[in-house]
């Protein structure tokens, strides 16, 4: 009877380990980590960033694809926004980034004002995180609650941004594996692909899909080959929208235009493209408060890959650079 009970007590102990470990894991990253240490954070942020999105409507889809390929590369630690050094090799000159990455001045403002009110408080992991969202809402997106309590790493991987971002030429299987080595589904992925609803591409990274795709409306490729001339390298970084109807408002054209084979990019067209996400992506161009809802659910989701949290990393003075 004594062996009995104390195997049942050794199994709850055991029970309330493992839920203890569970919650801390959950509980790294929360919606309330700044509510004494930085209790303004959210309106400092917002504020500094309003103003620059008035004058430049395209930096609040820069800042969404800044979260982005942060988060692909070794999970969402501000890697994405240090400067190379003699010492250290960063991922702004990776392939998919380089001359095309953009909103680090942004970034900086508002870690300027961040530290002026919460010296060495909050990460620049945190601050991108936040003006991702508060970047799409101000495009007319939905708006998310962030969870909070990133640290930034010390280090960069450029060799790591080449393997695991996706590039334009993806086709709908290789896109598939790239999300979900990140943990998210091929549903994620379609709605995460979404974001293209706002924002420019250059003309270097949808030529090939142009001028050689088959899944293409003929009207539309010609229209975009007046500004992208077929012979790299002329008017490579010439720019093109990647929603024609909408480039600057948050919503569901970019489903509506993959239907109607008006894809810019070869990975956006082969969302439909005859294979398994052809339904939801006729789903979204139909309804778009299912695609706000579940966009919103899917950063939430992204905004949590492999975080630095605790004693990990540090929280950097100046984003560019390591303390």
């Amino acid at each position: 009877m004594a062996s009995r009970s104390g195997n049942l007590s050794v199994t709850l102990l055991l029970s309330l380990i493992c839920v203890l470990i569970i919650c801390s894991v959950n509980a790294q990253l929360s919606a309330n980590y700044y509510d004494s240490s930085c209790p303004r954070l959210q309106r400092i942020v917002r504020n500094a960033l309003t103003p620059s999105v008035r004058r430049d409507r395209r930096l609040g889809a820069s800042l969404l694809r800044l979260h982005f390929h942060d988060c692909f590369v070794n999970g969402c630690d501000g890697s994405v926004l240090l400067d190379d050094t003699s010492t250290l090799t960063g991922e702004k000159n990776a392939f998919p980034n380089m001359n095309s990455l953009r909103g680090f001045d942004a970034i900086d403002t508002i870690k300027t004002r961040v530290e002026a009110a919460c010296k060495d408080t909050v990460s620049c992991a945190d601050i991108l995180a936040l003006a991702a969202r508060d970047g799409t809402v101000l495009l007319g997106g939905p708006s998310w609650t962030v969870p909070l309590g990133r640290r930034d790493s010390t280090t960069a991987s450029q060799m790591q941004a080449n393997i695991d971002l996706p590039p334009p030429t993806d086709d709908l299987s290789a896109l598939i594996s790239k999300f979900a080595n990140k943990g998210l589904s091929a549903k994620e992925m379609t709605v995460l692909s979404g974001s293209h609803t706002i924002g420019q591409a250059q003309c270097s990274s949808f030529r090939a899909h142009i001028y050689n795709g088959t899944n293409i409306n003929a009207a539309f490729a010609r229209t975009r080959q007046a500004r992208c001339p077929a012979s790299a390298p002329n008017g490579d970084t010439n720019l093109a929208p990647l929603d024609l109807q909408s480039p600057n408002s948050f919503g569901s054209d970019y489903y509506q235009n993959l239907v109607a084979k008006r894809g810019l990019l070869h990975s956006d067209q082969e969302l439909f493209n005859g294979g398994s996400q052809d339904d939801l992506v006729r789903t979204y161009s139909r309804n778009n408060r299912a695609f706000r809802n579940d966009f919103a659910a899917a950063m939430i989701k992204m905004g949590n890959i492999s975080p630095l949290t605790g004693t990990a990393g540090e929280i950097r003075k100046n984003c560019r650079v390591p303390n």
